[in-house]
């Protein structure tokens, strides 16, 4: 199965926007958004924002793809990144044909219905680059947007790590381990 991008949707908003791959002059704009949701502190495990290299490495080391909005922009306004979200082996070797992905929606943006197109294509793109399943390693126990999203698309839960995670204030959470086959 070929995937031809940019695929292209209307948002519940009214928004044109295409999901495609991240170009290098989009990095940038991708970091900006992971250091403001890595800030929040309710979905990934960093404490501190990502430097450049430290962003590459983490998010942009293998196939990386962008939501952005297209049409009604102005001929000199570069589009607009809704969302992002990175596609890699979950681990190496003879245990490659389980990836990983890592997603990320514009605060103001959420519930516009962007995360689950993400979702819904990363699921495609997996299939079609030969990966079997899909892992998610550390889904905070507090982030059920997102876990409600993951079971609708249907990720069954393996594991939960007791107090995985030390919110900023203080206070400890588990963190769920999801997975789906692709099979």
């Amino acid at each position: 199965m070929n995937i031809q991008f940019p695929l292209e949707k209307t948002l519940r908003n009214g928004w044109r926007a295409e999901l495609d791959k991240m170009q290098l002059p989009e990095q940038e704009s991708v970091r900006a958004l992971l250091n403001t949701v890595i800030i929040e502190g309710q979905t990934y495990p960093q404490i501190q924002p990502l430097s450049t290299s430290e962003f590459v490495a983490y998010w942009a080391s293998h196939d990386a793809f962008v939501v952005r909005r297209v049409g009604e922009l102005g001929e000199q306004e570069s589009p607009k990144i809704l969302g992002a979200f990175y596609l890699k082996p979950n681990f190496p070797g003879r245990c490659r044909h389980i990836c990983n992905a890592g997603f990320i929606v514009q605060p103001g943006l959420r519930r516009q219905g962007i995360g689950r197109w993400m979702g819904e294509a990363m699921l495609a793109i997996a299939s079609a680059q030969g990966y079997q399943a899909v892992m998610f390693n550390l889904v905070f126990a507090t982030n059920t947007p997102s876990i409600s999203l993951w079971q609708s698309l249907g990720f069954n839960t393996i594991g939960r790590i007791p107090k995985a995670v030390q919110l900023a204030d203080g206070s400890q959470v588990d963190a769920l381990i999801l997975y789906r086959s692709l099979n």
